[in-house]
């Protein structure tokens, strides 16, 4: 983790409480642009409205806190793969900070389809720029939020540089993206970064349990333990599965998961893995090209499942060796 910069104390309103999350012109859409509850989709419904919300991640989240509480948020450059909750924290903080002020104080911008020099020298300066609408004795700072912010071009990362070194004292850049290697040295030299690793198996299963009850859906074990270990880690990818399976299945088992994803089951992959070290090479592709036409299952899958699995068994040293060869 980078060091701090130096950044002068931010003066911020008394919050009020938080808001109905609320749209910017781009970016992810909140609950309110899906008309009806139930149809929302629930990676947007079950989004954190607060820093206490946030699954994982609970000492990143604590030290953005402290930040706040103190008024001495620097800028921020989150980074990681993706569903690992950078978004929703920064947008907690937001949250937190402005309260019902929360549309007027904060620019949020989706790098990947606004990544020109343009959108910096117009859009992000005139915000940065422009006199905070505050109610308060003293002018709160603003806040410029950039998801994805790896796709923005070198030129824009350039000027968009500059533009964070004249507005420090009036506005805060928080920087989102998947690829850290992709932000030019000078970005990530004036931000405080903060790496969100693939959230932990317990995290996502507790956070499914409190969405599966929320929701009244008939999980057993097994179908929850499909979900945790497909999500790897990506909480939206298993939000996502547990409600496209549960539109498809009334009862989310196992085996509904894996044939709504399309992925190989779990006893199909052993039963593989059985052919390929007893039976001669003929009768296992015979085998397994019987098995892959008649479950519809994609070779890449079936590739990668099958190292693993193999990668799990208990061999001799020299044998695992020779099989990573092969």
């Amino acid at each position: 983790m980078a060091g701090t910069t130096a950044t002068t104390p931010m003066d911020i309103d008394a919050a009020a409480p938080p808001p109905p999350l609320e749209a910017s012109a781009k970016g992810k859409a909140p609950i309110s642009a899906y008309p009806g509850g139930r149809a929302a989709p629930w990676v947007e419904k079950y989004r954190p409205q607060c820093l206490a919300d946030v699954a994982a991640h609970r000492d990143i989240v604590d030290t953005i806190d402290k930040l706040t509480n103190e008024n001495r948020l620097p800028h921020l450059l989150l980074y990681g793969p993706p569903g690992t909750g950078k978004t929703s924290t920064i947008l907690a903080v937001a949250r937190k900070l402005y309260g019902s002020q929360y549309g007027n104080m904060i620019l949020e911008l989706n790098a990947s389809d606004e990544r020109g020099i343009d959108v910096v020298r117009q859009q992000i300066q005139d915000f940065a720029s422009a006199r905070s609408l505050s109610f308060g004795a003293r002018p709160s700072v603003k806040m410029v939020l950039l998801d994805e912010a790896d796709a923005m071009t070198k030129d824009a990362q350039f000027a968009l540089r500059r533009v964070i070194e004249k507005h420090t004292r009036s506005t805060r850049f928080a920087l989102i993206c998947n690829h850290v290697n992709k932000i030019i040295p000078a970005l990530q030299s004036r931000c405080t970064r903060f790496r969100f690793a693939p959230l932990d198996g317990t995290h996502v299963r507790e956070r499914l349990q409190h969405i599966i009850k929320s929701e009244g859906l008939d999980v057993n074990d097994g179908g929850l333990t499909a979900l945790v270990r497909l999500s790897n880690g990506d909480m939206r990818k298993a939000l996502n599965i547990l409600q496209s399976t549960h539109m498809a299945s009334k009862q989310i088992t196992e085996e509904a998961v894996y044939l709504c994803t399309g992925n190989p089951m779990p006893k199909d992959i052993e039963q593989i893995a059985f052919w390929l070290l007893n039976e001669p090479f003929s009768t296992s592709f015979k085998y397994i090209s019987d098995m892959k036409m008649r479950k519809g299952l994609a070779l890449v899958d079936i590739i990668r499942e099958v190292t693993m699995f193999v990668f799990k068994i208990q061999m001799p040293s020299d044998v695992s060796a020779k099989l990573c060869l092969q």
